[in-house]
């Protein structure tokens, strides 16, 4: 079976837009790359996640990974001491910039933080504004509707599941797992495929690994790989030691795809070659709080 890796692009903060998009743009550029862009087009609240530190795992990551390095004070501030600047809707030019090098974008929720955080209070008409908002802000300002989701801090519930669906996309990446899915509840199918992230990502590598690129890469198994990074890290601190990752992908027999080409060649074969499978609760190592998982049949 061919190995087939995707890069999906989470963009969290108004930093990562603003710096670590064009950098990994031009990076991408120069590499003939297509990558999966989702974007959360709300207020950067990044300075409210601060009230997580009475969780020890938050604060053993915030320790490990040194968040002045990968945020900068004025992310960490933002929301709470400084105002809240918008992220995506504050920078249309590089959302067109995004699309029109050949690139996919999608919807990373409106309110990142008050998503992760706050999911479980938000009830169906919340969800189903912040998605609301995310939908008609990518269509005024790029003129289509978005074809794919991605949760914020890979959270959701059947409740998020079901107003998804509303929402007709092509697929949504909202969970971690091994192997796109349809998702089951209580025995209730979900209509919309689900593309999960399949490998560690590098906030939850630092500090934890030596040897980061020689841990993702031999994580890499046949079929497909999706690899999420974030504009804040990658696009910023990290971006020499991401394109190394990519120059030795490069090296080895790896296809290159994106998260919207893979949906479609799975839904042109049929939703019923896909299997059925529940979303659970789970944690990933490095990783602070629950994150929805990829269940087994």
């Amino acid at each position: 079976m061919v190995v087939q890796l995707a890069i999906r692009v989470d963009v969290d903060t108004h930093v990562g837009m603003r710096e670590g998009v064009p950098r990994l743009l031009d990076l991408f550029r120069r590499r003939s790359l297509r990558a999966s862009f989702f974007v959360s087009f709300g207020p950067d609240h990044s300075g409210r996640a601060l009230r997580r530190l009475w969780r020890p795992s938050f604060l053993l990551k915030m320790l490990r990974t040194n968040p002045f390095r990968l945020y900068g004070i004025r992310t960490l501030l933002s929301g709470t001491l400084l105002p809240s600047p918008p992220i995506g809707e504050g920078a249309p030019e590089l959302l067109r910039a995004i699309v029109a090098e050949g690139h996919e974008l999608g919807i990373h929720g409106y309110d990142h933080v008050r998503w992760q955080d706050c999911l479980e209070r938000m009830g169906e008409k919340g969800i189903e504004t912040d998605l609301d908002r995310s939908v008609t802000a990518y269509e005024r300002l790029l003129g289509s509707r978005p074809a794919s989701s991605a949760a914020p801090g890979w959270r959701c519930t059947p409740l998020s599941l079901k107003v998804q669906e509303k929402f007709d996309f092509l697929y949504a990446s909202d969970v971690r797992g091994s192997c796109p899915f349809l998702p089951v509840h209580e025995g209730q199918a979900f209509r919309t495929l689900q593309i999960p992230t399949t490998l560690a990502t590098m906030d939850e590598l630092i500090g934890r690994q030596d040897n980061i690129n020689g841990f993702l890469l031999s994580s890499l198994r046949a079929g497909l790989n999706v690899h999420t990074i974030h504009a804040e890290v990658e696009g910023r601190p990290y971006l020499a030691l991401f394109e190394g990752f990519l120059e030795e992908v490069s090296r080895q027999n790896v296809e290159m795809v994106t998260l919207r080409e893979v949906a479609q060649q799975i839904l042109k074969r049929g939703s019923d070659t896909v299997p059925h499978l529940p979303v659970t609760r789970g944690s990933v190592p490095g990783r602070s709080g629950w994150v929805a998982c990829q269940g087994a049949a």
